[in-house]
């Protein structure tokens, strides 16, 4: 009888997960683990030109050129400074439709830590950001308060087409050489 109670328990009780955790400046983030691809150390990009400030520019990984953007540029509006604890976090980023999942590089200050749980711990903060709908609850510790940023919500449609066209970039027919 116990145990069966224990199990009933168990499977109410919501989940815990897991949740890198990185900063901006002097703010505390969380990205849920499961949307994390790799960790990698901070790369030389590629700039693209003419793209918004944030767009850190691309690099090949594995045989894909992956679009990276800088959280704390797209956020706040400053580049993210270069620590030792710096990485650049690839997570899956979902197209839609009948669209392949694709990776999207995230430099990330001080991603070094984890924590494990429940997402129910996040809570409403009481203000619709239009301009930062990827900037979800809250969850209040002993440091202060936890953001979780929600990768699916990051790229506006235009930004998601500039860095994922949907039909490839045409050169326009190629001239043969005499």
């Amino acid at each position: 009888m116990i145990e069966h109670s224990a199990r009933r328990s168990a499977a109410i009780l919501p989940k815990n997960k897991l949740f890198l955790l990185f900063r901006i400046g002097a703010e505390r983030y969380a990205l849920e683990a499961t949307e994390v691809a790799e960790v990698l150390p901070r790369l030389v990009l590629k700039p693209i030109a003419q793209a918004p400030q944030w767009v850190a520019g691309v690099f090949a990984h594995r045989g894909t050129i992956v679009p990276v953007i800088d959280l704390s540029a797209l956020t706040f509006g400053h580049s993210a400074q270069a620590r030792t604890s710096t990485r650049l976090v690839l997570v899956h980023y979902r197209l839609g439709g009948d669209r392949p999942v694709q990776w999207l590089g995230l430099i990330l200050e001080q991603a070094t830590d984890t924590l494990r749980c429940s997402p129910h711990e996040f809570k409403a903060y009481g203000l619709d950001n239009p301009q930062a709908p990827y900037l979800g609850p809250v969850r209040e510790d002993e440091h202060g308060l936890l953001q979780w940023i929600r990768v699916q919500d990051l790229l506006s449609d235009a930004v998601r087409e500039l860095l994922f066209p949907e039909r490839p970039i045409s050169l326009g027919p190629v001239e043969a050489m005499p």
